[in-house]
Protein backbone atom coordinates (compact mmCIF):
# COMPACT_ATOMS: atom_id res chain seq x y z
CA UNK A 1 0.00 0.00 0.00
CA UNK A 2 1.82 3.90 -0.61
CA UNK A 3 2.23 5.49 1.89
CA UNK A 4 0.19 8.86 2.15
CA UNK A 5 1.17 12.08 1.65
CA UNK A 6 2.16 14.73 4.23
CA UNK A 7 1.23 18.19 3.88
CA UNK A 8 3.76 19.67 2.52
CA UNK A 9 3.45 16.67 -0.40
CA UNK A 10 0.24 17.73 -1.09
CA UNK A 11 1.32 21.25 -1.12
CA UNK A 12 3.91 20.62 -3.41
CA UNK A 13 1.55 18.81 -5.88
CA UNK A 14 -0.65 21.42 -5.79
CA UNK A 15 2.09 23.36 -6.90
CA UNK A 16 3.32 21.72 -9.82
CA UNK A 17 -0.65 21.20 -10.88
CA UNK A 18 -1.23 25.10 -11.04
CA UNK A 19 2.60 25.69 -12.21
CA UNK A 20 2.09 23.41 -15.00
CA UNK A 21 -1.26 23.67 -16.07
CA UNK A 22 -1.25 27.25 -17.58
CA UNK A 23 1.51 26.28 -19.42
CA UNK A 24 -0.25 23.38 -20.66
CA UNK A 25 -3.72 24.85 -21.04
CA UNK A 26 -2.53 28.12 -22.97
CA UNK A 27 -0.63 25.26 -25.80
CA UNK A 28 -4.24 24.25 -26.60
CA UNK A 29 -6.89 26.74 -25.56
CA UNK A 30 -5.32 28.59 -28.30
CA UNK A 31 -6.18 25.72 -31.08
CA UNK A 32 -9.72 26.64 -30.71
CA UNK A 33 -9.48 30.42 -30.93
CA UNK A 34 -7.75 30.50 -34.14
CA UNK A 35 -10.20 30.93 -36.81
CA UNK A 36 -11.46 34.40 -34.15
CA UNK A 37 -7.57 35.69 -33.81
CA UNK A 38 -7.30 35.03 -38.03
CA UNK A 39 -10.88 37.25 -38.72
CA UNK A 40 -10.25 39.95 -36.21
CA UNK A 41 -6.03 40.66 -36.50
CA UNK A 42 -5.84 39.06 -40.56
CA UNK A 43 -2.89 36.75 -41.55
CA UNK A 44 -4.61 33.72 -42.57
CA UNK A 45 -2.76 30.15 -41.69
CA UNK A 46 0.47 31.95 -41.27
CA UNK A 47 -1.06 33.91 -38.48
CA UNK A 48 -2.82 30.84 -37.17
CA UNK A 49 0.57 28.75 -37.30
CA UNK A 50 2.76 31.21 -36.02
CA UNK A 51 0.49 31.93 -32.94
CA UNK A 52 0.98 28.40 -32.19
CA UNK A 53 4.64 28.08 -32.83
CA UNK A 54 6.03 31.42 -31.95
CA UNK A 55 4.92 29.65 -27.97
CA UNK A 56 6.30 26.64 -28.76
CA UNK A 57 9.65 27.84 -30.00
CA UNK A 58 10.62 29.64 -27.13
CA UNK A 59 9.18 27.24 -24.89
CA UNK A 60 11.21 24.40 -26.78
CA UNK A 61 14.44 26.14 -27.02
CA UNK A 62 14.48 27.88 -23.65
CA UNK A 63 12.90 24.73 -21.25
CA UNK A 64 16.42 23.05 -21.30
CA UNK A 65 17.66 26.19 -19.48
CA UNK A 66 15.43 26.53 -17.11
CA UNK A 67 15.61 23.04 -16.32
CA UNK A 68 19.99 23.71 -15.17
CA UNK A 69 18.37 27.00 -13.87
CA UNK A 70 16.24 25.20 -11.78
CA UNK A 71 18.79 21.99 -10.39
CA UNK A 72 20.70 25.01 -9.98
CA UNK A 73 19.03 28.36 -8.34
CA UNK A 74 16.10 26.36 -6.45
CA UNK A 75 12.74 25.29 -8.18
CA UNK A 76 10.67 27.84 -5.92
CA UNK A 77 12.60 30.80 -7.19
CA UNK A 78 12.37 29.17 -10.92
CA UNK A 79 8.26 28.87 -10.47
CA UNK A 80 8.08 31.90 -9.32
CA UNK A 81 9.73 33.85 -12.27
CA UNK A 82 7.62 31.85 -14.36
CA UNK A 83 4.47 32.57 -12.97
CA UNK A 84 4.87 36.14 -12.88
CA UNK A 85 6.58 36.34 -16.42
CA UNK A 86 3.39 33.84 -17.97
CA UNK A 87 1.05 36.46 -16.31
CA UNK A 88 2.32 39.59 -17.88
CA UNK A 89 2.54 37.78 -21.25
CA UNK A 90 -0.90 36.65 -20.79
CA UNK A 91 -2.60 40.10 -20.37
CA UNK A 92 -0.06 41.46 -23.64
CA UNK A 93 -1.38 38.40 -25.88
CA UNK A 94 -4.89 39.82 -25.03
CA UNK A 95 -4.34 43.49 -25.58
CA UNK A 96 -2.28 42.31 -28.78
CA UNK A 97 -4.14 44.85 -31.62
CA UNK A 98 -1.84 43.31 -34.28
CA UNK A 99 -0.20 40.40 -35.50
CA UNK A 100 3.39 41.19 -34.94
CA UNK A 101 2.62 42.14 -31.45
CA UNK A 102 0.29 38.49 -30.87
CA UNK A 103 3.74 36.76 -32.07
CA UNK A 104 5.89 39.06 -30.13
CA UNK A 105 3.75 38.50 -26.98
CA UNK A 106 3.05 34.17 -27.50
CA UNK A 107 7.13 34.17 -27.60
CA UNK A 108 7.34 35.85 -24.18
CA UNK A 109 4.50 33.81 -23.08
CA UNK A 110 6.57 30.42 -24.05
CA UNK A 111 9.91 31.89 -22.53
CA UNK A 112 8.08 32.07 -19.22
CA UNK A 113 6.31 28.95 -19.62
CA UNK A 114 9.55 27.51 -19.77
CA UNK A 115 10.16 28.00 -16.18
CA UNK A 116 6.98 26.33 -15.01
CA UNK A 117 6.83 22.63 -16.00
CA UNK A 118 10.66 21.51 -15.09
CA UNK A 119 10.19 22.87 -11.99
CA UNK A 120 7.08 21.45 -11.10
CA UNK A 121 7.91 18.15 -12.10
CA UNK A 122 11.51 18.54 -10.42
CA UNK A 123 9.83 19.43 -6.91
CA UNK A 124 7.88 16.44 -7.35
CA UNK A 125 11.19 14.14 -7.98
CA UNK A 126 12.54 15.65 -4.85
CA UNK A 127 10.49 15.65 -2.39
CA UNK A 128 8.76 11.64 -2.81
CA UNK A 129 10.00 8.49 -3.70
CA UNK A 130 8.84 5.10 -5.37
CA UNK A 131 5.86 4.30 -5.34
CA UNK A 132 4.47 7.65 -4.00
CA UNK A 133 6.29 9.47 -6.45
CA UNK A 134 4.67 6.89 -9.45
CA UNK A 135 0.86 8.13 -7.82
CA UNK A 136 1.96 11.55 -7.58
CA UNK A 137 3.26 11.93 -11.51
CA UNK A 138 0.28 10.18 -11.89
CA UNK A 139 -2.30 12.60 -10.21
CA UNK A 140 -0.05 15.88 -11.94
CA UNK A 141 -0.92 13.54 -15.12
CA UNK A 142 -4.59 13.50 -14.80
CA UNK A 143 -4.53 17.32 -13.87
CA UNK A 144 -2.43 18.77 -15.82
CA UNK A 145 -3.38 16.61 -18.97
CA UNK A 146 -6.96 17.47 -18.15
CA UNK A 147 -6.45 21.24 -18.32
CA UNK A 148 -4.40 20.64 -21.48
CA UNK A 149 -7.67 18.57 -23.47
CA UNK A 150 -10.11 21.35 -21.49
CA UNK A 151 -8.20 23.96 -22.96
CA UNK A 152 -10.64 24.04 -26.35
CA UNK A 153 -13.83 23.68 -24.49
CA UNK A 154 -12.81 26.82 -22.22
CA UNK A 155 -11.51 28.46 -25.63
CA UNK A 156 -14.40 28.02 -26.86
CA UNK A 157 -16.81 29.40 -24.36
CA UNK A 158 -14.59 32.81 -24.37
CA UNK A 159 -14.66 32.88 -28.19
CA UNK A 160 -18.64 32.35 -28.79
CA UNK A 161 -19.77 34.24 -25.60
CA UNK A 162 -16.91 37.08 -24.94
CA UNK A 163 -13.93 37.10 -27.21
CA UNK A 164 -11.11 35.25 -28.05
CA UNK A 165 -8.61 37.78 -25.73
CA UNK A 166 -10.65 36.43 -22.62
CA UNK A 167 -9.14 33.28 -23.25
CA UNK A 168 -6.00 34.00 -22.48
CA UNK A 169 -6.58 36.61 -19.45
CA UNK A 170 -8.20 33.45 -17.77
CA UNK A 171 -4.72 32.71 -16.84
CA UNK A 172 -3.61 35.29 -14.08
CA UNK A 173 -6.31 33.62 -11.53
CA UNK A 174 -4.65 29.73 -11.25
CA UNK A 175 -1.33 32.49 -11.32
CA UNK A 176 -1.85 34.44 -8.68
CA UNK A 177 -3.43 31.33 -6.78
CA UNK A 178 0.24 29.60 -7.49
CA UNK A 179 2.14 32.33 -6.16
CA UNK A 180 0.04 32.44 -3.16
CA UNK A 181 1.08 28.84 -2.48
CA UNK A 182 4.40 28.70 -3.17
CA UNK A 183 4.76 31.17 0.11
CA UNK A 184 3.34 28.40 1.80
CA UNK A 185 6.10 26.30 0.56
CA UNK A 186 9.18 24.95 3.26
CA UNK A 187 11.75 23.63 1.40
CA UNK A 188 14.95 24.38 3.25
CA UNK A 189 17.47 22.52 0.94
CA UNK A 190 16.19 24.38 -2.95
CA UNK A 191 18.87 25.61 -4.49
CA UNK A 192 21.89 24.63 -2.60
CA UNK A 193 23.86 24.28 -5.45
CA UNK A 194 23.58 27.89 -6.59
CA UNK A 195 26.82 29.40 -5.80
CA UNK A 196 28.44 26.71 -7.37
CA UNK A 197 26.86 26.59 -10.44
CA UNK A 198 27.34 28.26 -14.08
CA UNK A 199 25.26 28.32 -16.75
CA UNK A 200 26.28 28.02 -20.60
CA UNK A 201 24.54 31.27 -21.98
CA UNK A 202 25.76 30.31 -25.35
CA UNK A 203 24.85 27.00 -25.58
CA UNK A 204 21.30 28.45 -24.74
CA UNK A 205 21.49 31.30 -27.32
CA UNK A 206 22.87 28.33 -30.07
CA UNK A 207 19.41 26.36 -29.43
CA UNK A 208 17.35 29.20 -29.16
CA UNK A 209 18.12 31.12 -32.45
CA UNK A 210 18.76 27.87 -34.25
CA UNK A 211 15.48 26.19 -33.67
CA UNK A 212 13.45 29.53 -34.10
CA UNK A 213 15.90 29.75 -37.83
CA UNK A 214 14.70 25.62 -38.54
CA UNK A 215 11.04 26.34 -37.71
CA UNK A 216 10.45 29.75 -39.46
CA UNK A 217 12.33 28.20 -42.58
CA UNK A 218 9.53 24.87 -42.24
CA UNK A 219 6.52 27.50 -41.60
CA UNK A 220 7.32 30.23 -44.73
CA UNK A 221 8.70 27.57 -47.18
CA UNK A 222 5.09 27.45 -48.36
CA UNK A 223 5.05 30.94 -49.30
CA UNK A 224 8.65 31.42 -51.68
CA UNK A 225 10.12 27.91 -51.96
CA UNK A 226 13.20 25.94 -50.31
CA UNK A 227 14.90 28.02 -53.03
CA UNK A 228 14.27 31.69 -51.55
CA UNK A 229 17.30 32.62 -49.86
CA UNK A 230 15.01 33.80 -46.95
CA UNK A 231 14.18 30.30 -46.27
CA UNK A 232 16.97 28.14 -47.23
CA UNK A 233 19.89 30.26 -45.35
CA UNK A 234 17.67 30.95 -42.19
CA UNK A 235 16.75 26.70 -42.54
CA UNK A 236 20.79 25.63 -43.11
CA UNK A 237 21.72 28.59 -40.17
CA UNK A 238 19.29 26.71 -37.75
CA UNK A 239 20.18 23.61 -38.61
CA UNK A 240 24.01 24.18 -38.10
CA UNK A 241 23.48 25.73 -34.90
CA UNK A 242 21.35 22.85 -33.02
CA UNK A 243 24.34 20.24 -34.43
CA UNK A 244 26.90 22.86 -32.97
CA UNK A 245 24.62 23.22 -29.80
CA UNK A 246 25.04 19.44 -29.29
CA UNK A 247 28.89 19.11 -29.97
CA UNK A 248 29.06 22.20 -27.30
CA UNK A 249 26.89 20.27 -24.69
CA UNK A 250 29.68 17.18 -25.12
CA UNK A 251 32.73 19.25 -23.83
CA UNK A 252 31.38 22.64 -21.92
CA UNK A 253 32.00 22.38 -18.55
CA UNK A 254 28.54 23.28 -17.52
CA UNK A 255 26.31 21.85 -20.01
CA UNK A 256 22.77 22.94 -20.24
CA UNK A 257 22.33 18.78 -21.09
CA UNK A 258 24.48 16.67 -19.73
CA UNK A 259 24.71 14.05 -22.46
CA UNK A 260 25.45 11.00 -20.16
CA UNK A 261 21.37 11.29 -19.36
CA UNK A 262 21.23 9.74 -22.54
CA UNK A 263 23.58 6.45 -21.48
CA UNK A 264 20.01 5.26 -19.66
CA UNK A 265 18.32 3.43 -22.20
CA UNK A 266 14.72 4.65 -20.30
CA UNK A 267 15.85 8.30 -20.34
CA UNK A 268 16.87 7.82 -24.09
CA UNK A 269 13.97 5.56 -25.49
CA UNK A 270 11.14 7.50 -23.50
CA UNK A 271 12.59 11.16 -25.17
CA UNK A 272 12.26 9.25 -28.83
CA UNK A 273 8.56 7.89 -27.69
CA UNK A 274 8.12 11.24 -26.51
CA UNK A 275 9.27 12.66 -30.13
CA UNK A 276 6.72 10.65 -32.00
CA UNK A 277 3.21 10.49 -29.43
CA UNK A 278 3.54 14.43 -28.53
CA UNK A 279 4.18 15.23 -32.47
CA UNK A 280 0.76 13.40 -32.95
CA UNK A 281 -0.91 15.00 -29.70
CA UNK A 282 -0.10 18.71 -31.40
CA UNK A 283 -0.95 17.49 -35.07
CA UNK A 284 -4.25 16.18 -34.03
CA UNK A 285 -5.43 19.16 -31.49
CA UNK A 286 -4.43 21.47 -34.08
CA UNK A 287 -6.31 19.75 -37.09
CA UNK A 288 -9.61 18.68 -35.25
CA UNK A 289 -9.94 21.83 -33.55
CA UNK A 290 -9.31 23.95 -36.45
CA UNK A 291 -11.63 21.54 -39.18
CA UNK A 292 -14.54 21.28 -37.31
CA UNK A 293 -14.96 24.57 -37.05
CA UNK A 294 -13.88 25.55 -40.80
CA UNK A 295 -15.03 22.56 -42.14
CA UNK A 296 -17.81 21.03 -40.10
CA UNK A 297 -19.22 24.02 -39.42
CA UNK A 298 -19.46 23.74 -35.35
CA UNK A 299 -19.03 26.79 -33.31
CA UNK A 300 -16.00 26.73 -31.28
CA UNK A 301 -17.91 25.92 -27.79
CA UNK A 302 -18.77 23.06 -29.70
CA UNK A 303 -15.64 22.45 -31.56
CA UNK A 304 -13.96 22.55 -27.92
CA UNK A 305 -17.17 19.93 -26.28
CA UNK A 306 -15.64 17.49 -29.03
CA UNK A 307 -12.76 16.59 -26.94
CA UNK A 308 -13.82 16.71 -23.33
CA UNK A 309 -14.75 12.96 -23.34
CA UNK A 310 -10.64 12.40 -23.42
CA UNK A 311 -10.92 15.07 -20.15
CA UNK A 312 -13.05 12.61 -18.38
CA UNK A 313 -11.16 9.58 -19.05
CA UNK A 314 -7.79 11.26 -18.28
CA UNK A 315 -9.18 12.23 -14.70
CA UNK A 316 -10.70 9.00 -14.16
CA UNK A 317 -7.88 6.67 -15.16
CA UNK A 318 -3.91 8.48 -15.24
CA UNK A 319 -3.96 8.66 -11.48
CA UNK A 320 -4.67 4.76 -11.39
CA UNK A 321 -2.07 4.07 -14.29
CA UNK A 322 0.67 6.14 -12.49
CA UNK A 323 0.04 3.64 -9.77
CA UNK A 324 -0.17 0.12 -11.82
CA UNK A 325 3.00 1.25 -13.53
CA UNK A 326 4.90 2.44 -10.44
CA UNK A 327 4.34 -1.56 -9.40
CA UNK A 328 4.43 -3.65 -13.00
CA UNK A 329 6.75 -1.10 -15.01
CA UNK A 330 6.08 1.38 -17.92
CA UNK A 331 6.66 -1.08 -20.50
CA UNK A 332 3.37 -2.36 -21.18
CA UNK A 333 1.86 0.65 -20.49
CA UNK A 334 4.31 2.88 -23.33
CA UNK A 335 3.81 0.41 -25.56
CA UNK A 336 -0.19 -0.13 -25.88
CA UNK A 337 -1.31 3.40 -24.97
CA UNK A 338 0.43 4.63 -28.14
CA UNK A 339 -1.16 2.10 -30.17
CA UNK A 340 -4.84 2.44 -28.66
CA UNK A 341 -4.48 6.20 -29.68
CA UNK A 342 -3.41 5.06 -32.83
CA UNK A 343 -6.48 3.32 -33.92
CA UNK A 344 -8.65 6.15 -32.27
CA UNK A 345 -7.12 8.52 -34.75
CA UNK A 346 -8.15 5.99 -37.46
CA UNK A 347 -11.41 6.24 -36.71
CA UNK A 348 -11.60 9.70 -37.60
CA UNK A 349 -11.31 8.66 -41.28
CA UNK A 350 -15.40 8.07 -40.53
CA UNK A 351 -15.36 11.99 -40.74
CA UNK A 352 -17.34 12.26 -44.09
CA UNK A 353 -19.01 15.96 -45.97
CA UNK A 354 -22.47 14.60 -44.06
CA UNK A 355 -21.04 15.47 -40.63
CA UNK A 356 -22.31 13.37 -37.43
CA UNK A 357 -20.34 14.01 -34.59
CA UNK A 358 -21.86 11.57 -32.29
CA UNK A 359 -20.65 8.40 -35.41
CA UNK A 360 -17.85 10.00 -36.60
CA UNK A 361 -15.92 11.91 -33.75
CA UNK A 362 -17.38 10.37 -30.25
CA UNK A 363 -15.86 7.22 -31.13
CA UNK A 364 -12.39 8.49 -31.62
CA UNK A 365 -12.99 10.36 -28.43
CA UNK A 366 -13.32 7.71 -25.99
CA UNK A 367 -10.50 5.18 -28.10
CA UNK A 368 -8.10 7.70 -27.95
CA UNK A 369 -8.58 9.16 -24.47
CA UNK A 370 -8.61 5.89 -23.18
CA UNK A 371 -5.02 5.55 -24.75
CA UNK A 372 -3.78 8.60 -23.74
CA UNK A 373 -4.13 7.72 -20.21
CA UNK A 374 -2.48 4.67 -20.49
CA UNK A 375 0.29 6.33 -22.00
CA UNK A 376 1.35 9.73 -20.10
CA UNK A 377 2.18 9.23 -16.51
CA UNK A 378 4.21 6.02 -17.25
CA UNK A 379 5.90 7.82 -19.86
CA UNK A 380 6.43 10.78 -17.46
CA UNK A 381 7.37 8.29 -14.81
CA UNK A 382 10.20 6.20 -16.69
CA UNK A 383 11.97 9.60 -17.87
CA UNK A 384 12.08 11.17 -14.64
CA UNK A 385 13.16 7.59 -12.78
CA UNK A 386 16.00 7.01 -15.13
CA UNK A 387 17.59 10.10 -13.35
CA UNK A 388 19.29 11.30 -10.33
CA UNK A 389 17.26 13.25 -7.83
CA UNK A 390 19.67 16.35 -8.45
CA UNK A 391 19.27 16.15 -12.24
CA UNK A 392 15.43 16.01 -12.02
CA UNK A 393 15.35 19.50 -13.20
CA UNK A 394 16.85 18.86 -16.16
CA UNK A 395 15.72 15.25 -16.72
CA UNK A 396 11.90 16.63 -16.59
CA UNK A 397 13.36 19.96 -19.04
CA UNK A 398 14.43 17.37 -21.80
CA UNK A 399 11.71 15.81 -22.09
CA UNK A 400 9.30 18.77 -22.23
CA UNK A 401 11.59 20.55 -24.71
CA UNK A 402 11.50 17.28 -26.66
CA UNK A 403 7.60 17.69 -26.09
CA UNK A 404 7.34 21.06 -27.48
CA UNK A 405 9.76 20.70 -30.20
CA UNK A 406 7.50 17.52 -31.75
CA UNK A 407 4.02 19.66 -31.13
CA UNK A 408 5.90 22.65 -33.21
CA UNK A 409 7.15 20.48 -36.08
CA UNK A 410 4.14 19.42 -37.64
CA UNK A 411 2.18 22.64 -36.85
CA UNK A 412 5.23 23.74 -39.06
CA UNK A 413 5.18 21.07 -41.77
CA UNK A 414 1.00 21.44 -41.83
CA UNK A 415 0.65 22.41 -45.54
CA UNK A 416 2.91 19.84 -46.71
CA UNK A 417 0.75 16.90 -44.20
CA UNK A 418 -2.90 18.76 -45.30
CA UNK A 419 -1.72 19.20 -49.11
CA UNK A 420 -2.04 22.46 -48.47
CA UNK A 421 -5.28 22.75 -47.03
CA UNK A 422 -7.43 22.03 -44.19
CA UNK A 423 -10.57 20.32 -46.14
CA UNK A 424 -11.84 16.84 -45.91
CA UNK A 425 -9.23 15.54 -47.84
CA UNK A 426 -6.28 17.64 -45.53
CA UNK A 427 -8.17 16.20 -42.11
CA UNK A 428 -7.61 12.51 -43.81
CA UNK A 429 -4.27 12.95 -44.64
CA UNK A 430 -3.57 14.75 -41.17
CA UNK A 431 -5.50 11.40 -39.47
CA UNK A 432 -3.41 9.16 -40.99
CA UNK A 433 0.18 10.80 -40.51
CA UNK A 434 -0.88 11.15 -36.33
CA UNK A 435 -1.75 7.69 -36.58
CA UNK A 436 1.23 6.78 -38.36
CA UNK A 437 3.46 8.66 -35.51
CA UNK A 438 1.50 7.62 -32.08
CA UNK A 439 2.11 3.90 -33.77
CA UNK A 440 6.11 4.17 -34.04
CA UNK A 441 5.99 5.68 -30.68
CA UNK A 442 4.48 2.48 -29.37
CA UNK A 443 7.24 0.34 -30.81
CA UNK A 444 10.08 2.38 -29.41
CA UNK A 445 8.58 1.96 -25.99
CA UNK A 446 8.20 -2.09 -26.95
CA UNK A 447 11.75 -2.52 -28.13
CA UNK A 448 13.81 0.59 -25.85
CA UNK A 449 11.71 0.65 -22.62
CA UNK A 450 13.03 -1.82 -19.41
CA UNK A 451 9.97 -2.45 -16.97
CA UNK A 452 12.88 -2.32 -14.41
CA UNK A 453 15.06 1.07 -13.77
CA UNK A 454 18.64 1.69 -15.32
Amino acid sequence: MTEPMTAQQRLVLTVAVLGSSVAFLDSTIVNVALPAISRELGGGLSTQQWTVDAYLVTLGALILVAGAVSDAYGRVLVLRIGLIGFGIASVAVALAPDPAVLMIARAVQGAAGAFLVPSSLALITATMRDPLRARAIGMWTAMTTGATVVGPLVGGLMVDYLSWRFAFIINVLPIAVGLFLLTRLDLPGDGAHAKNTRIDWLGAAMCTIGLGAAVYALIEEPNAGWAAPGIWIPGITGILLLVAFVLRQRTVRNPIVPLSLFRRRNFTAGNVSTLFVYAALSLNGFVLAVYLQQGAGLSATLAGLASLPITFLMIALSARVGALAGRWGPRIFMTAGPLIMSAGTLLLLTVSADFDYWWQVLPSMLVFGTGLAVTVSPLTSAILGAADAAQAGIASAVNNAVARVAGLLPIAALAAITGGALDLAGFHRAAIVTAILLAVGGLVSLVGIRSLPD
